[in-house]
């Protein structure tokens, strides 16, 4: 396997995004170029290495795993790409035990969505590409991801190499590289994004340019408790997050979602994070949740701020 997206090109023809098709080689090479991250040319030289194992079965609808023969240098290769933050995956008989337990958030937001069958997606910020995965299971015609980190990069095409399907895609992009007027989305993802956002409203009129008319927009971010129009500028850093910029309350989201002129307006979720579900592992050993939390009260943050809670809103263009 290999970094490769000469298959994903036609997927954009007749349709709203082939213009954007014939700007995106170039757009792909920039983030890809061998400055963005020095380990990159020992990520793809891995990638190359992965072994071609035929899968018996490949599970995206229930969780993402793929069933098949057994390599013993498998997971000693998908380690390279450490570290793993969303997820989990099971692949060919490796566990990867990511720091996030992404399938749990998907349980909460699935039961609340339009039907993807069929749908074209855009998932900003996508990371890996987890989630993506689980849009295909739910029968989605094409899923489209962005994110700027190499890393990330590597490990969808890691994950796509035994996957197999040709409907998930992510690409090294930020959201300032989709094109604002195709209109060209059935339903527009953007989890973990707002709050590292300096304008968290802009951020949301994008997110509603790229939906046509009817579609669905999904926003996970964090919040606070609070009244609508209190929103927590943190003073440096939330949880050792360096990049946090807006935190609102569920109140003053809905807010600014209306404003933006969005309608039919839900918050079908609101869920303060566990250490069972965000931690280190194996996979991901860097400090995670159970480090950001004051140790003597895991309501707050370890710099006194309350501990992390999340919430999901979905609405309609």
């Amino acid at each position: 396997m290999k970094i490769d997206y000469s298959k994903f090109y036609p997927l954009l023809t007749d349709t709203p995004l082939a213009p954007w098709s014939k700007l995106l080689p170039e757009r792909i090479a920039h983030g890809l170029r061998p400055e963005r991250h020095g380990l990159l040319p020992q990520w793809e030289e891995v990638l190359a290495q992965l072994p071609d194992l035929e899968p018996s079965s490949v599970d995206l609808k229930n969780e993402v795993r793929v069933v098949g023969e057994l390599d013993p240098q498998l997971e000693a290769q998908l380690k390279t790409f450490h570290p793993w933050r969303k997820g989990p995956y099971h692949i060919h008989g490796v566990d990867i035990d990511t720091e996030w337990r992404s399938d749990w958030k998907w349980d909460r937001v699935r039961p609340h969505l339009q039907p993807l069958a069929n749908r074209t997606i855009l998932d900003v910020g996508c990371g890996n590409g987890y989630h993506g995965w689980r849009m295909v299971g739910e029968g989605a015609k094409l899923v489209i991801g962005v994110d700027p980190s190499p890393m990330f990069i590597c490990q969808f095409f890691a994950m796509k190499h035994f996957i197999q399907n040709p409907r998930a895609w992510v690409l090294p992009l930020g959201i300032e590289d989709v094109p604002h007027t195709a209109r060209a989305f059935d339903t527009v993802f953007s989890m973990g994004v707002l709050y590292h956002r300096k304008s968290p409203l802009d951020h949301i009129e994008q997110l509603k340019s790229f939906l046509r008319p009817g579609g669905e927009l999904v926003i996970e971010t964090l919040v606070v408790d609070g009244p609508e129009g209190y929103t927590l500028t943190p003073n440096g850093r939330y949880a050792k997050m360096r990049n946090v910029w807006f935190i609102p309350t569920v109140k003053t989201l809905e807010y600014w979602v209306q404003r933006c002129g969005l309608k039919e307006i839900r918050v079908v979720d609101i869920n303060t994070t566990s250490t069972a579900e965000q931690r280190s592992t194996e996979w991901m050993t860097f400090d995670s949740l159970p480090t950001f939390l004051d140790p003597s009260d895991p309501t707050q943050s370890i710099e006194g701020l309350p501990a992390p809670k999340r919430a999901v809103v979905i609405a309609t263009a």
